[in-house]
């Protein structure tokens, strides 16, 4: 899960880093209100899960309440990269002498945290690693030993030396953020060294694991706030796996390869795929119907795939699943079912039995991916 900004700086500020005093607004009344509570110059910033927003208009400096209000009254509403914004974050103008940038990541390759910084912040990691890579320190941190002053100096190194120390301090504060938070990322870019002397965070960026998500009431606060999305929402609520894409045909799998592959089966087939639903490798028969509601309830959806192996599921509960489902929701569209393994026979005679009006069963993946796509064309 990628939090907004405004929630990367609460997590930052609940371990020490110095974040600027600001308020989260979603009006422009809001803002005009927080800007007289901050007092001074204020900065009015959209809040979206995406860069480039201050290219986009989507950063504004206000010098009083009233330009604060203008400010939030074009950025609200405004799409950034196909980001609708919905709140804008208010906070104090910070006087910038010098931009740095200081990251923690989980390396997967590698299997430990990854901690990052560059004298040259502001501008995206990917730029100065390929103009410049000499200009990134990057060293390992061992979970177990945690970051240790050398591996601060080490990182801060090449930093203007009224910068180091309270660099170093944010990074120490930033591994607790990191190792604590359950992160997968916690990004500082900007890290400001201000006109009188202190080093700051101006922006954040952080993702946590969603698997962890239930140690931490904050997140479970963020995640509502984020998942906008009706069968999102539905989907966190019973604990399946679902991503909504852009294309026409619902898919639903149990687990994560086979709905990948059915993915990919479905664009050779010259489909386009409406969403990713895994329902899990050892899937109940509620969980089958669980998710296939949440594929129906999309009208987006033209067709619907279902590709079921029988490993540790047993076909035959999947096909009643199916049938369970389609007496709580009613079927718009046609529906293709693939089911293979544990007593696949026995399901797919329970689906024939039923001889439900729009639900074909077929032997292979590929003759369901061809079969659902014709099906949502016509």
């Amino acid at each position: 899960m990628d939090l907004l900004e405004y929630m990367g700086k609460q997590v930052f500020a609940k371990y020490g880093i110095p974040v600027s005093d600001g308020r989260i607004c979603s009006t422009p009344d809001e803002a005009e209100q927080a800007a007289k509570e901050i007092g001074g110059q204020v900065v009015v910033k959209a809040q979206v899960q995406v860069g480039g927003r201050g290219k986009a208009g989507g950063i504004q400096l206000a010098n009083s309440p009233d330009e604060a209000r203008q400010h939030a009254e074009k950025i609200l509403g405004m799409d950034i990269k196909g980001h609708v914004v919905e709140r804008v974050w208010v906070e104090r103008s910070t006087d910038i002498a010098k931009e740095y940038y200081a990251s923690i990541l989980l390396d997967r390759r590698e299997g430990r945290p990854l901690a990052m910084c560059s004298a040259q912040g502001g501008v995206d990691i990917e730029e100065v690693a390929d103009k410049d890579p000499d200009a990134i320190k990057r060293i390992h941190i061992d979970p177990l030993v945690g970051i240790k002053p050398f591996h601060a100096r080490y990182l801060t190194s090449g930093l203007d030396d009224e910068a180091k120390e309270g660099a170093q301090a944010v990074f120490k504060q930033l591994f607790e953020a990191f190792l604590d938070g359950d992160a997968s990322l916690v990004e500082i870019n900007p890290l400001v060294l201000t006109t009188d002397g202190r080093v700051h965070a101006l922006d954040a960026k952080v993702s946590v694991d969603d698997n962890a998500i239930y140690r931490h009431d904050d997140y479970k606060e963020y995640r509502d706030i984020l998942t906008t999305d009706p069968q999102e929402k539905i989907a966190k609520e019973k604990s399946i796996a679902y991503l909504k894409l852009d294309g026409e045909v619902g898919v639903m799998g149990n687990g994560a390869g086979l709905v990948m592959s059915t993915l990919d089966l479905v664009q050779l087939a010259g489909g386009k795929a409406a969403n990713f639903l895994d329902v899990g490798g050892g899937a109940s028969g509620e969980q089958i119907a669980a998710g296939l509601e949440i594929v129906l309830s999309d009208p987006k959806v033209r067709s619907v795939l279902v590709n079921i192996f029988g490993g540790i599921v047993r076909c035959d509960l999947v096909a009643t699943g199916i049938l369970d489902a389609l007496t709580r929701v009613e079927l718009k569209v046609p529906m293709v079912v693939r089911l293979d393994g544990t007593n696949a026979e026995a399901g797919r005679k329970i689906l024939e039995e039923a001889n439900v009006d729009g639900v074909t069963s077929v032997p292979t993946m590929w003759e369901a991916a061809q079969t659902a796509v014709e099906k949502a064309r016509g």
